[in-house]
């Protein structure tokens, strides 16, 4: 446990929280079902004091949870045995901009909106987007390799990761690849921190790649009979145009978004499934060929088509608007991947599991499904309590992590693996990975104060 007295030897009283509203506002993330205890939130504001606050922890045994935007939702973020959160809120600052490399070197702080806001302000485009960017982090999102809307097109955020500094569990300070197209030597300590959680260093700064300005963005919304259909509307669009986005959402979730939002139906008739196609602007009548053909092989029934940018951006909302449409019904989360021709039957699968099993369960699907990416939400009923219903959810994830399984499918397609599949990364790593990984942990991390008890099972296979 830490007190106030003890950590202001490293940082200054203003720095540190310990009133019960602080550490229960700092001490989780979006994920429901975790007890919130951490002793202390902190803020620092450089790397100098994250050296010398990973330098005491290491002396004093305390334990640090790295806190970002707090949007994750597998606990990532979430400290529950007494530990000290880290905040990154205030180091928030654009450092260094180089226009010739199109480089921006920011702090982990940095809201991703602000990122994206700064990149437009110099003529230019940081393409990794997701319904959280107006509260993630850019540190947040690196050390989740968080992925959104854009993948199909641009990739992850791993991919727009330059260099960063980042101080391990040791305390030594890593440079990682200084902003380098090119560097052939040896290990890229950079892309093990990508997605590491927080569990082997506390990122510092970050080098972030910037793209060139896109040209506007026409958006489709169009109403697909069956998920089989789907495979064959993003082949025939991908042969034609270059997509910006490829989502999908059952009509469940349209349903949802829309009493939600009070926004109106996107076509005339209703249909089990929809995709969301964006494009630029200039590749229209392409894409209004793909149409047709789709419209002729009966893989869609009916479309609508954005004619301006506010026409774009209402239509995002039918896509962008579910997950907060669905929080008042409390629902069990599964974020999951599978290659992009196994979606149907994997679809198939899991719906077939709920409602042989669990009947009374609504199945609300939506998802990246031009990357493989599915998130599975199970709506509680009215009939059970909240702790009665994350029981049943977690009575029912091994199955359904049978499935991503018996597919080579990963468990976390964006979320990460936090507290709440920690115990079955099993599904979508062998025993000799999760070994490796335990070494890696040790050799970084040696006290283990890192993000405690999340990612790795806690027991050897």
């Amino acid at each position: 446990m830490a007190s106030s007295a003890l950590l202001t030897s490293v940082l200054a009283p203003k720095q540190i929280k310990e009133d019960p509203e602080s550490l229960q506002i700092w001490g989780k993330d979006w994920t429901n079902g975790f007890v919130v205890a951490p002793s202390a939130v902190v803020f620092p504001e450089s790397l100098d004091q994250l050296q010398d606050l990973v330098a005491y922890a290491r002396t004093h045994q305390l334990k640090l949870v790295p806190s970002g935007g707090r949007t994750g939702l597998s606990g990532g973020a979430v400290a529950s045995q007494g530990e000290v959160v880290v905040s990154f809120d205030r180091m928030n600052k654009i450092l260094d901009f180089s226009a010739k490399d199109r480089i921006v070197t920011c702090q982990p702080g940095v809201i991703t909106a602000n990122l994206q806001a700064f990149a437009e302000e110099e003529g230019l485009y940081y393409p990794v987007d997701f319904a959280s960017s107006g509260s993630s982090q850019i540190g947040g999102n690196v050390a989740t390799n968080a992925g959104g809307i854009k993948v199909i097109r641009y990739g992850l955020t791993r991919d727009w990761v330059a260099g960063m500094k980042v101080v391990t569990g040791s305390g030594a300070l890593l440079d990682c690849n200084a902003g380098l197209i090119k560097n052939a030597t040896g290990y890229d300590f950079r892309h093990l921190m990508i997605g590491s959680e927080g569990t082997l260093g506390l990122i510092g700064e970050l080098d972030m790649h910037l793209a060139p300005q896109p040209e506007p963005q026409t958006v489709m919304v169009v109403g697909v009979p069956s998920v089989v259909d789907l495979l064959n509307i993003l082949h025939a669009f991908s042969d034609k145009l270059t997509l910006s986005a490829f989502e999908f959402f059952s009509d469940l979730a349209l349903q949802k978004v829309q009493a939600h939002r009070k926004l109106p139906a996107p076509l005339a008739n209703r249909v089990d499934n929809y995709a969301l196609l964006e494009f630029d602007e200039s590749e229209l009548a392409k894409a209004e060929e793909a149409f047709a053909l789709c419209m002729e092989e009966g893989w869609l029934v009916d479309g609508v088509i954005s004619q301006s940018q506010a026409q774009a951006a209402a239509l995002w909302q039918l896509r962008e608007g579910i997950s907060e449409s669905l929080a008042p019904y409390t629902p069990y989360k599964n974020d999951l991947s599978v290659r992009i021709s196994e979606v149907p039957g994997f679809l198939a699968d899991v719906d077939r599991y709920v409602n042989e099993g669990y009947p009374d369960f609504e199945v609300c699907w939506y998802g990246h499904i031009g990357d493989g990416n599915l998130h599975l939400n199970i709506l509680r009923p009215e009939s059970l309590s909240l702790e009665e219903f994350f029981h049943v959810g977690h009575t029912m994830s091994p199955k359904i992590f049978e499935l991503v399984q018996a597919r080579r499918g990963s468990i976390s397609a964006e979320h990460g693996v936090g507290l709440l599949k920690r115990d079955f990364l099993g599904y979508s790593r062998s025993d000799e990975e999760i070994s490796l990984m335990r070494g890696l942990k040790n050799l970084f991390d040696p006290d283990q104060i890192l993000n405690p008890d999340k990612l790795l099972p806690l027991t050897e296979a």
